[in-house]
């Protein structure tokens, strides 16, 4: 009897990739010492206190064990919302947000509503994997706007035009970026909205890792633009800053008429986001805003750490730092990027994502995210990546 055929959109994916990096970890045997764990972007410090208490209250609230409004509770749109119009300086409320169960999923909800099978979405190249499965698994062609190393992985407004030219649905942009740490310049970002507005089609603009951005001021000034919401996505992740990527919690901004299309498929994937988290981070915006600033001096002096260890190590190449991650050129030219992490986790205990998972022309390159990692543990990079032979 023939077995019943998959979805060959599903199937011909490759399987998720971080596991098959953990599963390297799992081989080391710790000659080298403790492994550095530089791979999944996670937060390398607990959750605060207080907010243990908050979700700890709010699993045990009888109403949240039901259902919830499909765009995300009330309190976390508004505290949500403020903090945007903060962090902007424009005017966004809560009918702007749309709350989610993760940033991957915002992403997929969001593509979801604006594109069908056959129709084309632009990423970067390198791009973010999870960004670029969704789009495989669902039938929409891809259109990459490639990035030069030379110029820090930061795309030009040239490539972005181009990938209009062809009738994309929609520009999806990262910044600051995964994989490459890369943050946009604002002057880029505002060139960007104003070709997608030009071609009629949408900039995604994911900011998962905003709040680790070095300086004060605003990031960019497009909330600012007189009609922004008939073309304008951000999204943002509450993972990274809050250290609760096990909850699962992203948020959405963009027009009413679009919170409104992307409802239509939360409701089919999730119906809503987890309601506890929802409302432990409702308090915790605004209670915790001092201690998530502590928490992106730590994760900048981290990177200024790993910046100094670099500095030592002259046949390994830090093309790109910024925000969470960086994009390091090993010193194996002609031998692929998985062969060179995986030997790095077995005999090294250095854990990283090779760089072939965010794009095929990426095999030269290895994903280093910092953040997971104190000052002290980065310092042992020195020495293991100094001693390090492929054979």
């Amino acid at each position: 009897m023939p077995a019943a055929p998959f979805n060959p959109l599903v199937a011909d994916l490759s399987a998720p990739p971080v596991p098959s990096v953990f599963a390297w970890a799992r081989a080391y045997d710790g000659a080298s010492g403790p492994m550095i764990d530089l791979s999944q972007a996670v937060p390398g410090y607990p959750p605060h206190p207080d907010l243990f208490a908050w979700l700890a209250e709010a699993a045990s609230a009888r109403a949240n064990a039901g259902y919830g409004p499909i765009e995300g509770e009330t309190p976390l749109r508004e505290a949500y919302a403020a903090e945007v119009a903060s962090v902007y300086g424009a005017p966004v409320t809560a009918d702007n947000i749309h709350i989610t169960a993760g940033c991957n999923q915002a992403f997929m909800a969001t593509v979801s509503a604006i594109a069908g099978s056959g129709d084309a979405v632009a990423l970067t190249d390198p791009f973010y994997f999870n960004q670029e499965t969704t789009l495989a698994m669902m039938g929409i062609r891809r259109e990459l706007i490639p990035l030069d190393p030379a110029t820090g992985f930061v795309p030009t407004i040239e490539g972005i035009e181009a990938v209009l030219a062809k009738g994309v649905k929609a520009v999806a942009l990262v910044s600051p970026n995964n994989p490459t740490g890369a943050i946009y310049p604002a002057d880029l970002l505002r060139q960007a909205f104003d070709a997608c507005r030009k071609a009629g089609a949408f900039l995604i603009l994911d900011e998962t890792y905003r709040d680790f951005l070095p300086g004060e001021g605003r990031p960019h000034d497009l909330l600012s633009i007189p009609g922004w919401e008939e073309n304008l996505i951000l999204l943002y992740s509450f993972s990274k800053s809050f250290c609760i990527p096990g909850h699962r919690l992203g948020a959405i901004t963009a027009g009413p008429r679009a919170v409104s299309e992307i409802a239509k498929v939360m409701d089919n994937l999730q119906i809503c986001a987890p309601r506890a988290p929802q409302a432990a981070i409702a308090k915790a915006i605004p209670a915790l805003k001092a201690w998530r600033d502590e928490n992106r001096l730590e994760i900048l002096k981290r990177a200024e750490t790993l910046k100094g260890v670099m500095a030592k190590l002259p046949t390994w190449k830090m093309d790109s730092l910024g925000a969470y991650f960086a994009f390091i050129r090993h010193p194996f030219p002609g031998r692929g990027s998985a062969e060179v992490a995986e030997r790095l986790a077995k005999k090294a205990g250095v854990l990283c994502i090779p760089g072939a998972y965010f794009g095929d022309d990426c095999q030269d390159y290895l994903r280093f995210a910092f953040a997971n990692a104190d000052s002290a543990t980065i310092e042992g990079l020195v020495a293991r990546l100094s001693t390090f032979k492929l054979d």
